[in-house]
C-alpha cells in the first residue's frame, strides 16, 4: 500500500498494491492494520455505495458535530472527480479542495478525515462510488454548499451547466453563508 500525501493535510491518496495475472487482479481495498502501521487510526462502522451517470455531481456535502464522518472513498466501475474541501474553521487551508481522478482502472482511494466536505462528478458513462464512514449518518446533521461555489471555484471537469444535481445539491448554501463550522 501506498499512501501519498496531498495540498491539504491530513488528506492522503492510498493506492492498493495490485497483483496481476492473465486471470485478472487481486489487491487488499482495505487492511486496518497496515492502515494503522501507517499512522491511520479509524473505526469504520458503515459502507455505502452509489451508482451514477456521467454529469452526475454529488455534494459538497458534510456531517457536523459529534456525527463527523472520515471517509474511505474509492470506485468499483467507471471515473470520478473526487473534492475533499477543508472546513476546519481554524485550518490555513479552510475553503480549499483537493481533488483526485479515482477509477476502477487505477484503483485509487482517497482518505478524508473529519471535518471536510466532500462531492465527486462522474466523468464515465456511469460509475459505482463505494467508501467506508467511521460515524453514522444522522440527518439532522447534514449539511451542504454548493457544487458551483465560486469562493470555492471546484473544476468538477464537466460544464456546470450539463451537471446533474439533486434537489438538495441545487438548493444548497454557498460556503459564506454556511455558519454551523
Amino acid at each position: 500500500m501506498k499512501i501519498s500525501k496531498t495540498a491539504i493535510d491530513g488528506v492522503l491518496i492510498i493506492e492498493p498494491q495490485v497483483f496481476e495475472d492473465d486471470r485478472g487482479y487481486f489487491f487488499e481495498s482495505y487492511n486496518q492494520a497496515k492502515m494503522e502501521e501507517a499512522g491511520l487510526h479509524y473505526n469504520f462502522i458503515q459502507d455505502n455505495q452509489s451508482k451514477s451517470s456521467y454529469g452526475v455531481v454529488r455534494g459538497i456535502h458534510f456531517q457536523k458535530g459529534e456525527f463527523a464522518q472520515a471517509k474511505l472513498v474509492r470506485v468499483l466501475e467507471g471515473t470520478v472527480l473526487d473534492v475533499a474541501v477543508d472546513l476546519r474553521k481554524n485550518s490555513p487551508t479552510f475553503g480549499k479542495y483537493v481533488a483526485v481522478e479515482l477509477s476502477a482502472e487505477n484503483k485509487k482511494q482517497l482518505m478524508i478525515p473529519r471535518g471536510f466536505g466532500h462531492g465527486f462528478s462522474v466523468l464515465s458513462k456511469t460509475a459505482v462510488f463505494a467508501y467506508k464512514c467511521d460515524n453514522v449518518y444522522n440527518k439532522a446533521s447534514e449539511g451542504g454548499i454548493r457544487f458551483d461555489d465560486p469562493d470555492i471555484h471546484v473544476d468538477w471537469k464537466i460544464d456546470p451547466k450539463e451537471a446533474i444535481l439533486s434537489e438538495k445539491d441545487k438548493n444548497a448554501p454557498f460556503l459564506k453563508e454556511v455558519t454551523c463550522f
